[in-house]
């Protein structure tokens, strides 16, 4: 099973300035969660953002938020607690006029685009706002590809623990560059050398 770029929305977990400076590895987990970003918006992939108290925390780095549709402040450690599964499946629009009687040859064909249920997820910390979220997401029936190389925690312990939880729940593990060429699935892709130079 791979990942489709018109079936995929990614979500950034608090990435916050005040968080950050105690994550392990953390330049490198930035700067994958901003190549992520990038590639999402170049692949025309939906990204959304969250912040945990951002008045304590902070806000997430500017050049990350300023690629996000939208940024979810919560106080709730899980985002779907706090409306994120409505941002990801936004309830349907009733069809307009009467075109439900009609004979079926003369209704018009659907443009309603296929739901986007492949949820990438990446954030800290892992072990609690990563894993709560993911967790609800698959409850709610997501499917959730967990970017590792883009999560972190104060401990890599603690990082660890919540991606054998995650795996063993039912999310995929995947790296930021699995991502990103699954999403492109050939270089004839009009965007492979865009997205090429950002992991380059």
């Amino acid at each position: 099973m791979l990942l489709d770029a018109e079936l995929s929305q990614l979500v950034l977990v608090d990435y916050q300035t005040r968080l950050m400076p105690a994550m392990f590895e953390a330049p490198l987990v930035l700067a994958n969660a901003l190549r992520l970003a990038q590639a999402a918006k170049l692949l025309q992939v939906p990204v959304w953002g969250t912040e945990q108290n951002p008045s304590k925390l902070g806000e997430n780095p500017p050049d990350l938020r300023a690629l996000c549709q939208r940024t979810l402040a919560k106080m709730q450690f899980s985002a779907v607690e706090e409306g994120l599964g409505e941002w990801l499946r936004p309830p349907l629009k009733a069809p307009a006029g009467n075109a439900r009687s009609l004979p079926k040859h003369l209704q018009k064909p659907s443009n309603t685009p296929a739901e986007r249920l492949s949820i990438v997820i990446a954030g800290c910390e892992t072990h609690v706002c990563l894993l709560q979220t993911a967790l609800h997401l698959l409850e709610d029936e997501f499917e959730v590809w967990v970017v590792t190389d883009a999560c972190s925690s104060r401990t890599e312990r603690n990082r660890d623990a919540a991606f054998d939880r995650l795996a063993g729940a039912g999310a995929e593990l995947v790296t930021t560059e699995m991502v990103c060429f699954e999403w492109l699935r050939s270089a004839e892709h009009a965007q492979f050398k865009a997205v090429q130079a950002l992991i380059k």
